[in-house]
């Protein structure tokens, strides 16, 4: 990703990997998951709260490019693709030793506490429109 938005340093665990020893890949959203919020944390912003909701997903797409083993060191990349009217899309990339390992994208939903979509409110949609 030539200009990401956000870096997150991970490792793959052991957990992470299925019996060939290589990172299963629906694992690979925890990491990105884990860097999301992270930078949402980072902006002042709310991930989840039982009160006032939080941001699931409702598309996922990734494609793979190399293998990750457990205790690769890993950083996540992470830009904004858009800010819709209460969604966002997350482009990421996940690169180990300089090496692009799986790319994708992730849109997430802002919801109220009963799961139903809520427009950004205007800190939010400032805080993440600088990210475009």
């Amino acid at each position: 990703m030539e200009h990401p938005l956000y870096r997150h340093a991970s490792e793959v665990s052991f957990r992470d990997t299925d019996a060939s020893g290589w990172m299963h890949f629906a694992n690979i959203f925890h990491h990105v998951e884990l860097a999301e919020h992270a930078f949402l944390r980072s902006l002042g912003l709310m991930v989840f709260d039982r009160n006032e909701g939080g941001w699931p997903r409702v598309n996922v797409s990734c494609d793979f490019k190399r293998p990750l083993l457990s205790g690769d060191p890993i950083e996540v990349q992470l830009a904004i693709a858009a800010v819709g009217t209460s969604s966002v899309t997350w482009k990421f990339e996940v690169v180990r030793s300089g090496e692009l390992a799986a790319a994708g994208s992730i849109t997430t939903v802002r919801v109220n506490h009963q799961g139903q979509p809520q427009p950004l409110d205007d800190h939010e949609r400032e805080q993440l429109e600088r990210g475009l």
